[in-house]
């Protein structure tokens, strides 16, 4: 029903395809992931990928506050830095899935009436978020472009983002767009609050 197809063509295809087709952000292969294979590494890849994007984040702080002191007596401290970033990182992307959640909620509240559609759609926004994996080989192969790189993979995500909200409630290519864009907005205003607290972020 949700491919609007007599068969899900996917069905026959390799793994490796249907990833490759899914990193393309092809609608058909976004649906065969959600609504035709049993995947459930939803929290798991959710939390891996918030480490991914605290340490990204740690990284940059240890950058602005070098120390060569070899016996550097605050190791701790800037191991709960880490540990703070994580939190930041985990309070960020739940604003910005909660301003998702009220404005499709707030639009098309026909389209989440149980608590099953809210659940299918948070497990499409967690799978979506794969693209935060990419700051691995940014961490690694580390340039002048990383900034640059930062900036694309946060492009990638909103687009996967987009694609998962599209193809979990069927609807057109603005609504998702507009949703994100709202999620966003709550995003950067708790970004903007942590920076009021006086903390680095």
């Amino acid at each position: 029903k949700s491919c609007q197809k007599p068969v899900d063509k996917y069905i026959e295809y390799d793994p490796v395809i249907i990833l490759i087709n899914a990193v393309l952000c092809k609608a058909q292969a976004y649906r065969h992931i959600l609504f035709n294979t049993k995947i459930n590494i939803h929290g798991k890849l959710c939390i891996f990928c918030l480490l991914c994007e605290a340490y990204i984040r740690w990284l940059q702080l240890q950058d602005s506050s070098q120390n060569t002191d070899p016996d550097d007596l605050i190791r701790y401290a800037k191991e709960w830095d880490f540990y703070r970033m994580f939190g930041i990182a985990s309070l960020e992307q739940t604003s910005f899935f909660l301003g998702i959640f009220i404005t499709l909620w707030w639009m098309t509240p026909e389209m989440l009436k149980r608590k099953s559609d809210f659940i299918l759609l948070l497990k499409a926004l967690l799978l979506s978020t794969y693209g935060k994996l990419l700051l691995i080989p940014a961490v690694i192969w580390e340039h002048d472009y990383t900034p640059l790189c930062l900036a694309f993979i946060k492009v990638f995500v909103l687009i996967s983002n987009s694609q998962a909200i599209r193809v979990t409630l069927n609807l057109n290519r603005i609504l998702p767009w507009f949703a994100i864009f709202f999620g966003l907005i709550l995003e950067n205003g708790v970004v903007c609050l942590f920076q009021k607290m006086g903390w680095d972020v």
